[in-house]
């Protein structure tokens, strides 16, 4: 766990973003997160997919991966101003500049890093991931990861999930916010 900067109690009414690689568990981490603090906790691609009414997959298919990231920045900029929560973001939203911008300006913002060989293993468990589609899973996220882990850098804290409980993970997540 690291902390590149400012601490958590200066922005205590901000909401707290999940970035981080698809598999690394932003969703089911973040969903134990917000129980565990008493904050709701909303999944950024499933309000994306309500509001557009279509699935992640159709959305990509029907209008690419740059109309899927317009979208998605809108419904991450109006959960913000919404307030307190936790927020699960997709594995590229941090990736737009805008989208980067507006999650480091107004919220907490941690990212969620793990080991190649986790990531490999989460991603095989589940379907319905466009960027995986017809590919090796290992090479897209090495390729991703090379391109990726540069800018998810930029977050003030960065915490490992590793193969444990991801009870362990929002421990870490909470001692390093001191929340």
């Amino acid at each position: 766990m690291e902390q590149n900067s400012k601490s958590a109690q200066e922005h205590d009414e901000r909401p707290i973003v999940l970035i981080g690689m698809m598999g690394v568990g932003k969703s089911t981490i973040g969903r134990r997160l917000a129980a565990h603090i008493g904050l709701p906790f909303v999944d950024a691609d499933e309000e994306i997919a309500h509001a557009a009414g279509m699935t992640i997959p159709e959305i990509f298919a029907r209008y690419g991966e740059e109309g899927f990231r317009d979208g998605e920045r809108r419904v991450i900029a109006r959960l913000i101003e919404e307030g307190r929560k936790v927020i699960a973001t997709g594995g590229g939203a941090f990736m737009n500049d805008q989208t980067r911008a507006l999650i480091l300006e107004r919220a907490i913002t941690i990212w969620l890093d793990a080991d190649l060989d986790v990531l490999v293993e989460r991603v095989s468990r589940r379907e319905g991931r466009p960027l995986l589609e017809g590919k090796d899973p290992r090479t897209v996220l090495t390729e991703l990861s090379a391109a990726r882990n540069p800018v998810y850098a930029l977050a003030p804290y960065r915490i490992t999930s590793g193969n444990g409980p991801h009870e362990s993970t929002v421990e870490n997540i909470v001692e390093t916010l001191g929340l």
